[in-house]
């Protein structure tokens, strides 16, 4: 998980360092942040903001921030997913934090962008943060809301957060138990280093010791903790083993967490450092090695915070006065007293290790050193101020233990009457201290059972939350499940479709390349035929040169066979293609009709006629299609005819785009030309028909039906032929 950074500006820019102030009461006032990402000045909630002396804040969905603070007070700023930095305030100016790199779309948002479900969770968890110190019944009824809005959703970070927040009040409160329980379920519902190392600080507060460093110990080679984590961690370790007893390897990891805090200048965390690790040796007897730490926790305290150098002197006076360093201890005690007395601090935020840091409480302390020493005169003062002190605090148990040493104090002075009324006022004291104990133990066993209820009712939230995200992860599952069938059976659709489209695909090619070979095929057949064609029509010119050749008629034969020369170059010319226009068929048929007309003068004479609706360059037709039945009306039917015939090609139009091209001679007819053959003319077999019925087959086939023949006798009595054509334009 990446690391953010955070910068701490008051609004144009103000340097981190950390700077000392003189031990002298300071004024508080409300100062006001933001906390806001450096690229895009986008507002951060849900970030954590205090001070060394106790305050803890949360920004909101704003990411502003008010508390309450001093001039020389350390402001903490952590959160999660950021290094936690300390900055020294040193003047009222508004601070603005600015988290360097870009925010975690989870952890930070703004209110603009997050779930309505989501920021309303986070300011729950900020109201039971606030409250946690001064009520933890609104606390946890913030914690229980916020456990509430989370219903089925598969929010398990949200609601590790609320359950460590939960454990974090239980914790503050010394109920460890509930804390225990409550951090571990955090850890079961989404892991978090942070978790994880307040759950070892449980472990060490409820001397569960053994649990704290096998639960932590395996996190020591956990790499991407940022220095003040790590610190921390070697911190709690060390804690857990001076709770054993175990002097070495506690110095071990405070020495390691002190030179973290050296090294990354966490001036805070140096004082403390030092003084756990003369507690350590203090409690080996290790004095010297105690001493010569207390020294360095005095300096570092003194240099930083007045109220951290009244805390750590306290410490050190407690272990002069077990060494019975009275007069050490007496000096220490007065400086704090001084101390305290300037700073005029509540209660709460002067807290020792092991109990409140009071006027009445120091003056007592001084008064028994002075009393250890006999030196009753000297102890009297100190005694009776911390009794009045008390007295006007409400504190019974300084008052009780300041009168009970009075008392003593006068009885072994000799004065009876003296001793005699600080007994019975000792004695008054501790009547109303065991009502007032035995009311604070009624008021426990309430609170204990409105936590356990509380507790109960929060579990079985949780429980519910359980059910119902086994519900919605049930149906979760069965969504995907239905996902997941559907997708394969969009695969399997797909994969036929895809295979009928193949299939299909091939069918196409193949098809094609049959239709690629089938007009091969017919481009060869027709180029045969043509083939065939040719030599049969020049067969026929030949022998009518040689007609004329055999007549001695050398004038009419050159004659002839210029005619013929230009008619064989023009077949030629278009014996390659499929498709001539009308008019240049026109012209090789004219030119045919007149060779044929010089061979057979007496015989037929011929006409062409082209309607002139007719355009013949607009018409393609084969070339020498029509020649054959030209040649077949000279040649089997008016060559037989006693009398002169007749021979006609009409050109006309039947439609849009269709002609009807009629050849009609006035010859024999079909019947008398067949009888009139002879036996070798019988014989052979006429090609010229069968190769332009197999033409016109395999052209209609290749172009559609373009052309249609049909041949009819020209009279009832059988004589005459007429060669109807119906040619159609592309």
């Amino acid at each position: 998980m990446p690391l953010r950074y955070l910068l701490l500006l008051p609004f144009l820019m103000l340097g981190c360092s950390l700077w000392a102030q003189d031990p002298v009461m300071r004024e508080e006032f409300d100062l006001k942040g933001r906390v806001v990402s450096e690229a895009s000045e986008t507002p951060i909630p849900g970030i954590e903001v205090g001070t060394d002396r106790g305050p803890v804040v949360r920004t909101d969905a704003l990411g502003e921030f008010r508390i309450r603070a001093a001039e020389g007070d350390v402001l903490i700023v952590r959160g999660p997913d950021i290094q936690t930095v300390r900055y020294r305030i040193r003047s009222r100016d508004d601070i603005k934090i600015v988290v360097q790199g870009d925010p975690e779309p989870e952890a930070f948002s703004s209110s603009k962008n997050q779930p309505g479900w989501s920021q309303r969770h986070r300011q729950l968890l900020d109201s039971a943060n606030y409250y946690k110190r001064t009520d933890i019944r609104k606390s946890l009824d913030f914690i229980t809301q916020s456990i509430e809005i989370l219903g089925d959703r598969s929010s398990r970070r949200e609601l590790a957060r609320s359950l460590t927040t939960l454990g974090e009040v239980y914790q503050y409160h010394r109920q460890y138990d509930l804390a225990i329980s409550n951090y571990r379920e955090a850890l079961d519902t989404f892991e978090t280093f942070q978790t994880l190392l307040l759950l070892g600080k449980a472990y060490v507060l409820s001397g569960a010791h053994d649990q704290a460093i096998t639960l932590l110990e395996r996190e020591v080679g956990r790499t991407g903790l940022v220095p003040y984590q790590r610190l921390e961690l070697y911190e709690t370790l060390g804690d857990a083993y001076r709770g054993q007893g175990k002097t070495a390897p506690a110095v071990s990891y405070y020495q390691q967490a002190l030179a973290i805090a050296e090294k990354n200048q966490i001036a805070p965390k140096v004082p403390d450092l030092n003084s756990k690790i003369a507690d350590a040796y203090d409690a080996a007897d290790r004095t010297l090695e105690a001493e010569a730490y207390y020294d360095n926790s005095l300096r570092e305290a003194a240099s930083q915070n007045p109220v951290r150098a009244v805390q750590e002197s306290e410490k050190v006076a407690d272990f002069y006065s077990k060494r019975s360093r009275y007069p050490e201890e007496i000096a220490l005690r007065k400086e704090s007293l001084e101390k305290l007395k300037a700073l005029d601090l509540p209660v709460e935020q002067l807290q020792g290790d092991s109990d409140s840091i009071t006027t009445q409480g120091l003056n007592y302390k001084i008064g028994r050193a002075y009393i250890a020493q006999a030196r009753y005169e000297e102890a009297i003062p100190f005694l009776s101020e911390s009794m009045k002190e008390a007295n006007t605090q409400g504190d019974l148990v300084v008052q009780k233990d300041a009168t009970r040493k009075l008392s003593e104090l006068y009885r072994n002075r000799g004065d009876f009457e003296k001793a005699l009324d600080f007994y019975q006022q000792y004695v008054a004291l501790v009547d109303t201290l065991y009502i007032r104990k035995e009311q604070e133990l009624a008021r426990a066993a309430r609170f204990t059972r409105e936590l356990s209820s509380r507790q109960n009712r929060i579990s079985s939230l949780e429980q519910e939350r359980q059910l119902s995200q086994s519900k919605y992860d049930l149906a979760l599952a069965e969504q995907r499940l239905t996902r997941e069938i559907n997708k394969r059976q969009k695969f399997i659709i797909y994969s036929l479709v895809f295979g009928i489209l193949l299939t299909g695909l091939a069918a196409f090619f193949y098809y094609r390349s049959n239709r690629q070979k089938e007009l091969a095929n017919h481009l060869l057949a027709l180029k045969g035929l043509r083939t065939q064609m040719n030599p049969h029509f020049i067969f026929n010119a030949l022998n009518s040169v040689n007609h004329y050749i055999a007549r001695n008629d050398e004038r009419s034969a050159n004659r002839y066979l210029s005619d013929f020369s230009l008619l064989m170059r023009t077949v030629l010319e278009n014996s390659e293609k499929d498709f001539i226009p009308l008019s240049e068929e026109l012209e090789l048929l004219e030119l045919y009709l007149k060779l044929e007309h010089t061979r057979f003068p007496d015989k037929f004479d011929y006409r062409i006629a082209v309607d002139p609706e007719v355009d013949p360059d607009t018409f393609t037709i084969p070339p020498m299609l029509l020649q054959p039945y030209l040649e077949n009306a000279v040649w089997h039917g008016l060559r037989y005819k006693a009398e002169k015939g007749l021979l006609e090609l009409e050109v006309k139009p039947l439609s849009q785009g269709v002609l009807q091209v009629s050849i009609t001679d006035d010859g024999v007819g079909r019947k008398r030309s067949a009888a009139l053959k002879t036996k070798n003319q019988k014989k052979q077999k006429s090609k010229g028909m069968g190769n332009i019925r197999r033409r016109i087959e395999i052209l209609n086939r290749m172009y559609g039906d373009r052309i249609t023949v049909s041949v009819y006798d020209g009279k009832p009595d059988g004589s005459g032929t007429r060669v109807v054509l119906i040619l159609r334009k592309k």
